[in-house]
């Protein structure tokens, strides 16, 4: 797995407001690290022990849960997180309760593999691809503003369809969504 922060992240992290943020499936926190860099405490959250160790660190609270186990519920409250990360990780059951637990101005940054990845490798089962329209389809339903969306292929850090989304709650401040003049 690729140490480097995603282009994705990078360039939407600095709209999340002061507040709390949460990294789910962290894998060994590359993105915990950078949040941390802008001046956010983290939730870094994983089923794997190791990738958690490495995870671990100044200014980020590591928590080890298998939210795909039968029975498993989602840990959070509402309105807790200024921000969520997720990358290369999709289990749909979450959605809702995740969302839920987005503050009222937060912003979730959500990036992962689309329908037709398979063209390039794992993963390629349906369960763990967007389908087309996915993530938008979650902030219409959950009346988040997209902020910025791309469905496509990526090169790096290996060939791969993906889906990426931006999008904040309601009360999060148009003018606070800097957007790239080029």
């Amino acid at each position: 797995m690729s140490e480097q922060v995603s282009s994705w992240v990078q360039r939407f992290a600095p709209l999340v407001p002061g507040g709390e943020v949460l990294d789910l499936a962290c894998g060994t926190g590359r993105h915990a690290r950078h949040m941390v860099t802008l001046g956010h405490s983290v939730v870094a959250v994983d089923q794997n022990a190791d990738s958690l160790a490495a995870a671990a660190g100044d200014g980020i609270v590591t928590s080890q849960i298998d939210l795909e186990a039968d029975g498993a519920v989602w840990p959070f409250g509402p309105d807790r997180f200024a921000g969520i990360l997720v990358t290369n990780y999709l289990h749909r059951p979450l959605i809702a309760d995740m969302l839920g637990s987005l503050a009222p101005n937060g912003v979730l940054i959500y990036e992962t593999f689309a329908d037709g990845n398979a063209e390039f490798g794992k993963p390629s089962n349906p369960a763990f691809l967007l389908a087309p329209g996915e993530l938008l389809e979650w902030a219409a339903r959950h009346e988040l503003r997209v902020i910025a969306f791309e469905d496509g292929r990526v090169e790096s850090p290996k060939p791969a369809l993906v889906q990426r989304i931006c999008a904040v709650k309601p009360e999060f401040p148009r003018v606070a969504a800097l957007l790239p003049s080029d």
